[in-house]
């Protein structure tokens, strides 16, 4: 294994920095308090936290400000519309009986022994080319009904089904995490792309299929009466369906969004100059965007899911507008989260946490993945933590090997989804979601991120013996 070390910082830890670290804490510990002690609605409790945050790490007023506004509009610019759009496809989805057909056929075809390990799988087919948000707002149905219909407590169907999602988001290009890093430190995308799935597949088992075992009896929650927007103790098709969506168009139609981005990745990979790129290029990556994907997504869906099931535009539209209110506060809380994590890092924490790694003396891989441990903690944001970490140990990859390289951008992606928390727009999209409490959330999925860093990264070190 090799084993390269990084110089002493430049420029030395001081009085700021370490004033910096203690008011992100206190920020966290002030949101937790006054949403599980006090009651105070999520939303609130985020724009409150930002503004301590930003007040006392002496931030100037007008920027304490504009950092939480654009913390907002950055994370809904990416997370809200698409929050939105599956929202819109979920509700059609489900109206239309295409939601209960996915549902039965599964239930029919796998035994309940085997149902965690087929939502796991369910969730990696559809997290390889897609942002976690989105994955996530489309497989939000099919879990919550699996956990109905078959009896099983929520986080025995839903953990399984996040742990593919998040490894495959952190770990596997083309996700952009793992895309910067690659970038950053030169590595081979074909290596690191292999070697991603080699560590993403007993990832996934463990933290999923296995882990779900415990987190169901940490908290044995029934699936939500509201998810989503959609109302899962009344899933029958409407009324007006005149004749059910069949497996097939089902699928298609929810995979679909799912192959636009898959195409656009492989085109990429194909044609790597971005520079001058190809026409094909260009009209891959522009189908290929998420919100474009999602956008003709919802518009297949009103076909697949509304005309052609017998419902009348007036219908269709009535849904669409029922579709969004109940998810309007998910979204408020969700842009709040990115709020607080921009007041962190337009702070500084970010910085002084990064100077703090960069006066370490230990393995490049080590240093990587703690760079990026320590950033997301103090951010809440994986890609932060990635872009910094990757940047900072830069230096040292140019004498890494090939393999050693595409393993430093994985140390990297495990140490930037380590303990996600209510810094976190991810945390907070998870338990509005699944109708969870902050406990419940830590106790489930901030448990599971833990355990997929730790996991993943212990991996990428028993590889790293053998690669050479």
């Amino acid at each position: 294994m090799q084993s390269l070390l990084l110089p002493a910082a430049t420029e030395p830890w001081n009085g700021h920095d370490t004033q910096l670290v203690v008011v992100a804490a206190i920020g966290i510990a002030l949101i937790v308090f006054l949403i599980v002690k006090l009651k105070l609605h999520p939303f609130l409790s985020l724009v409150l936290g930002s503004a301590f945050v930003g007040l006392a790490s002496g931030v100037e007023l007008g920027k304490v400000i504009s950092n939480f506004e654009d913390g907002v509009g950055g994370t809904l610019k990416e997370v809200g519309l698409l929050i939105a759009l599956g929202a819109m496809l979920g509700k059609l989805l489900a109206d239309s009986g295409g939601a209960n057909r996915v549902v039965d056929t599964l239930l029919g075809k796998v035994s309940p022994k085997v149902l965690p390990w087929a939502m796991a799988l369910v969730a990696v087919i559809i997290g390889l080319p897609m942002f976690f948000e989105i994955g996530l707002v489309l497989l939000l149905p099919v879990i919550v009904l699996v956990a109905q219909r078959s009896g099983r407590k929520l986080m025995r169907v839903a953990i399984p089904a996040l742990a593919g999602l998040s490894v495959l988001h952190g770990l596997v290009p083309p996700h952009p995490g793992p895309l910067v890093a690659i970038s950053s430190l030169n590595a081979p995308l074909g290596i690191t792309l292999a070697l991603g799935l080699l560590i993403a597949i007993p990832t996934v088992i463990i933290c999923g299929p296995l882990f779900a075992i415990y987190a169901a009896r940490w908290v044995p929650v029934d699936a939500p009466k509201v998810a989503g927007g959609i109302d899962t103790e009344h899933t029958q098709a409407d009324p007006d369906v005149k004749r059910q969506p069949t497996f097939l168009i089902t699928l298609l139609t929810i995979v679909f969004p799912v192959v636009l981005m898959l195409l656009k990745a492989v085109v990429d990979i194909v044609d790597p100059n971005a520079k001058n790129p190809s026409a094909a290029r260009v009209f891959f990556d522009f189908i290929g965007e998420p919100l474009v994907a999602m956008t003709l997504a919802v518009l297949l869906a009103l076909v697949t899911f509304g005309y052609a099931v017998g419902f009348t535009g007036t219908k269709i539209g009535a849904k669409i507008g029922a579709s969004v209110g109940p998810i309007a506060a998910v979204i408020l809380i969700v842009g709040a989260g990115g709020g607080f994590k921009q007041t962190l890092i337009g702070a500084g924490v970010g910085d002084a946490v990064a100077k703090w790694a960069t006066g370490a003396n230990i393995s490049v891989l080590v240093l990587g993945f703690l760079i990026a441990v320590a950033i997301r903690l103090a951010t809440g944001s994986a890609t932060v933590a990635t872009v910094t970490a990757a940047g900072i140990v830069a230096p040292l990859a140019a004498s890494l090997s090939p393999g050693h390289a595409g393993l430093l951008v994985l140390a990297v992606g495990a140490g930037s989804l380590f303990l996600s928390h209510v810094n976190d727009a991810g945390f907070w999209l998870v338990k509005e979601l699944f109708g969870l409490t902050v406990g419940q959330t830590f106790k489930t999925w901030s448990v599971m991120e833990t355990l997929i860093s730790v996991v993943g990264f212990a991996l990428v070190m028993i590889l790293s013996v053998v690669i050479p």
